[in-house]
């Protein structure tokens, strides 16, 4: 079907080559003579009459009732004003109206522009110049980790001027992971920018004050003093969301692209390893509008971003801990375990975003990898043998022995050789057996005793003291050379004589 544009142009060139009248040319063409005319008048069809509003007998007799309810939303808190639903529902509630729900709503929207409540809010174009700012926020996702689906939350810092990006995962989005991810962007990018936007994030901001004010924490203010860039806090609520908008669409941009479908891992930290990869694949993407790809653009911001100081920004909380009678002590909710010697005591703690280390003076005692859900429990085998050495019954339902099980620390070798030992020599007796072995891993390689309780089991000699002797000798990769005899003659020495003796006691007699 020809446009009218299109019908236009033909009948112009009928007039032009065959100079035919306007009435062969409204019967060649099946139009009126009014629409040749116009075509021969211009090669643009006139602009469509405006004809007045078609009456709306549906809405029509309500439609005073619910400009007054939209002129009276402008006195009310932003989220108690009236939505087309609600609308709707009082219409048919107080009104008796027999209205649909999509009738309502295309007026409401309407109106609302028309008596100016609807503000379109206009942004104005920024230039970013290289290396002179960057922008910093989080956003929620979700992963199935061991098994358990997760709510975790995306560290991302971007730059400005060429759209590289940072991503981490955290279980949290508290101080500790706020700074950590900081050194984390820093240490990827090898530089830092001059300044950094943000929205009030409550690791960085204790209180906001009017317009730009705001009370910053001190662990923040310490961290821009150490890396020397200035921040900047975007307005708060949606009036400022604007202010960062590269960063908050590159979240939504990441999550879509790279955790869509819903990541499944065994830990945040092959979690991680995924997110570092769709970094790197990143810097091959070409934003819109732009001649070359991010690794290119970062390639020429690098030289104006500023250098790293020499050492990176401690952002690890210091705390304190009291060890229950479990050897455990509880952070943020959570239970990670310590040697058993430490129950009852206080104990440092070093909480980082992903890691709890457990402290005694200048020495670290335990340390595990952060939980990611509230009420978790994170047990180390090694730190309760010395009890179960005590009570071996205890082994079998130990959730220490569960979790080493599931990591692999605990493996089929372990379980083999327990049951060999059980079997010859008792439940108790096997147990002991057992722990006394896992307790050569302290200072034996795994592999070294795995292999020599692979033997054990061969050869039925379960003597854990034998075990440990295979163990040494294949941990030193030698065995003892052997020295033949003709090499010890130079050691050869007269046999030893009481002669002497004898002579003395003659000598007395006389």
């Amino acid at each position: 079907m020809r446009s009218k544009v299109e019908l236009f142009e033909q009948i112009r060139r009928d007039r032009r080559i065959e100079g035919l009248s306007i009435r062969e040319l409204a019967e060649r063409h099946r139009v009126h003579r009014r629409t040749v005319r116009q075509a021969l008048a211009s090669a643009l069809p006139p602009p469509r009459k405006a004809y007045p509003r078609r009456p709306r007998p549906a809405i029509d007799p309500y439609s005073e009732v619910i400009d007054s309810w939209l002129l009276a939303d402008r006195d009310v808190p932003r989220k108690q004003r009236h939505t087309a639903r609600r609308v709707w529902q009082r219409l048919v509630a107080e009104h008796g109206a027999a209205l649909a729900e999509v009738t309502v709503s295309r007026y409401v929207t309407a109106r609302r522009v028309e008596l100016g409540l609807h503000r379109v809010e206009v942004a104005v174009p920024q230039a970013h110049l290289p290396g002179a700012e960057a922008e910093v926020d989080f956003g929620e996702f979700r992963a199935t980790i061991a098994g358990v689906l997760t709510t975790l939350w995306l560290f991302v810092m971007r730059l400005s001027h060429s759209g590289k990006a940072f991503h981490v995962a955290f279980a949290t989005q508290a101080q500790e992971a706020f700074l950590e991810g900081h050194v984390a962007a820093f240490t990827y990018f090898g530089a830092v920018p001059a300044r950094i936007r943000y929205d009030n994030l409550k690791p960085a901001v204790v209180r906001v004050l009017r317009g730009r004010d705001r009370t910053e924490s001190e662990r923040f203010i310490a961290l821009r003093s150490h890396y020397g860039y200035e921040s900047f806090f975007c307005l708060p609520g949606i009036g400022g969301a604007h202010e960062k908008g590269g960063v908050e669409g590159e979240i939504g941009r990441f999550r879509r692209r790279h955790l869509v479908p819903v990541p499944t891992v065994a830990s945040l930290t092959e979690l991680n390893r995924l997110i570092a990869a769709a970094d790197l694949l990143d810097d091959t993407r070409v934003i819109t509008g732009r001649p070359v790809t991010i690794a290119a653009a970062f390639t020429g911001e690098l030289p104006h971003l500023m250098a790293l100081p020499a050492e990176p920004f401690d952002s690890a909380r210091l705390l304190t801990a009291r060890v229950d009678n479990r050897a455990r002590v509880s952070v943020r909710q959570c239970y990670y375990s310590v040697p058993a010697r430490y129950a009852g005591r206080r104990l440092p703690v070093r909480l980082s975003a992903t890691t709890v280390e457990v402290l005694d003076g200048g020495r670290v005692v335990a340390r595990h990898e952060r939980a990611v859900s509230k009420y978790a429990e994170v047990l180390t085998l090694d730190h309760y043998l010395e009890v179960l050495a005590i009570k071996p019954g205890a082994l079998p339902g130990a959730t220490a022995l569960a979790q080493a099980t599931a990591s692999g620390a605990f493996t089929l070798t372990h379980q083999r050789y327990w049951d060999a030992a059980r079997r010859t020599q008792g439940d108790t007796a096997g147990t002991r057996m057992l722990i006394e072995v896992l307790l050569a891993h302290r200072t034996l390689p795994a592999s070294a005793l795995r292999t020599a309780m692979d033997a054990a089991i061969g050869t039925g000699l379960l003597d854990p003291q034998v075990v440990l002797i295979d163990a040494r000798r294949d941990a030193s990769g030698h065995v003892a050379p052997v020295i033949p005899i003709g090499a010890l003659a130079r050691y050869d020495r007269p046999a030893p004589s009481l002669a002497g003796y004898d002579d003395l006691l003659t000598g007395s007699g006389t």
